[in-house]
């Protein structure tokens, strides 16, 4: 594999990059599920869910404040959306670097009705102040605010109709103690088997009026990194190669092909993950490197790889990280075509994603 740095590849918009982007509103918009009948996969989140809201239903109260976190692309968002839904009541959408200010976040909580839930997706980066203002809403359903300063301050309390904050993260470590315990329920949303994943694409494609097969759904699923973002994502790629070859219909000749000119291979790796892996094992003897030396030797910013490369790498056991740098294991060597060392701790090499 060439690994000259003028080789560009911009890993910031690659297709198989769980992270949203502009581009996946049109797609995802119409996709999201409405109620848990239409939603698959995440059964464990999804029943407990269920209960949670019947029992506040019945109960006529305001459901607990809900903590979603996990991977991105997963359905945090459209989980809040069927909450809410469920419910019966209103939901308003914002994110943490949206609330800039404390008034922000009085702003967005004071025009709340009864019930209704509040959306904050990566509630992680939000500022301490609005943090602190938060407490107070989430626990007792009130806000403190102090306006003018010196002689001319005054303080108002403030106080807010019951409401479900439903916050997501991707990084629930980076949560303060005092925000992560004011959530009631707290729920981890996991990666997506192929066969869920198939489901979705099926599902999806009836809503767009694509023709589909069962296995070129599974082609699809199996190379979208368990990710239902990435699975619409390739589907709408795949479309326009179907278009071309297949009359319309998305086969499973039709999905190989497309992802295969897409340089996805069966796993879900780009050609950016293996460029990655190749460095490591053809220019550091398969590690120990530092991420800083990894990040010169593809012409890449080091945080674009912690961030965006590394993740998947390291859950399917193709990555390590230890206190003296980065290591590809036996399977990554394998996944690639190369023999391993004979010192290589002997790896299983199939992962299931």
């Amino acid at each position: 594999m060439d690994l000259d740095r003028s080789d560009d590849f911009d890993f910031e918009n690659r297709v198989v990059a769980p992270e949203y982007a502009p581009e996946d509103s049109a797609v995802e918009n119409p996709l999201r599920p409405r109620t848990f009948a239409d939603y698959v996969g995440q059964e464990k989140a999804k029943e407990n869910l269920e209960v949670f809201i019947e029992a506040a239903k019945r109960r006529k109260e305001s459901l607990d404040h809900v903590l979603l976190y996990g991977p991105p692309g997963l359905g945090k968002t459209t989980l809040a959306g069927i909450i809410a839904n469920e419910l019966g009541v209103g939901i308003r959408i914002t994110s943490g670097p949206a609330i800039e200010k404390p008034g922000d976040l009085a702003a967005l909580l004071t025009n709340l009705n009864h019930g209704d839930v509040l959306f904050i997706d990566e509630i992680h980066r939000l500022p301490r102040a609005v943090e602190e203002i938060l407490y107070p809403a989430m626990e007792d359903f009130a806000i403190d605010i102090i306006t003018g300063k010196g002689q001319m301050a005054a303080s108002y309390h403030l106080p807010l109709p019951r409401f479900t904050l439903v916050g997501a993260t991707t990084r629930a470590g980076q949560l303060t103690a005092p925000l992560r315990d004011r959530f009631g329920v707290v729920l981890r949303l996991e990666l997506y088997e192929p066969a869920e994943l198939a489901r979705i694409v099926e599902r999806s494609a009836g809503i767009l009026g694509i023709e589909v097969e069962a296995d070129g759904a599974l082609e699809i699923a199996s190379r979208s990194r368990g990710t239902p973002r990435i699975a619409n994502r390739l589907l709408k790629r795949v479309r326009d190669f179907a278009e071309i070859v297949s009359g319309g219909v998305v086969t499973y000749s039709a999905a190989k092909l497309a992802l295969d000119r897409l340089e996805i291979d069966e796993l879900g790796l780009d050609s950016g993950d293996r460029r990655a892996l190749s460095a490591i094992i053809k220019y550091y003897n398969g590690g120990p490197v530092g991420v800083e030396t990894l990040a010169a030797a593809i012409g890449e910013e080091a945080v674009t790889i912690e961030d965006v490369v590394e993740p998947y790498l390291m859950q399917i056991g193709f990555l390590q990280r230890t206190p003296r740098g980065r290591c590809a294991t036996k399977a990554a060597y394998l996944h690639l075509g190369i023999t391993p060392p004979g010192n290589l701790a002997d790896e299983n090499p199939h992962f299931e994603v």
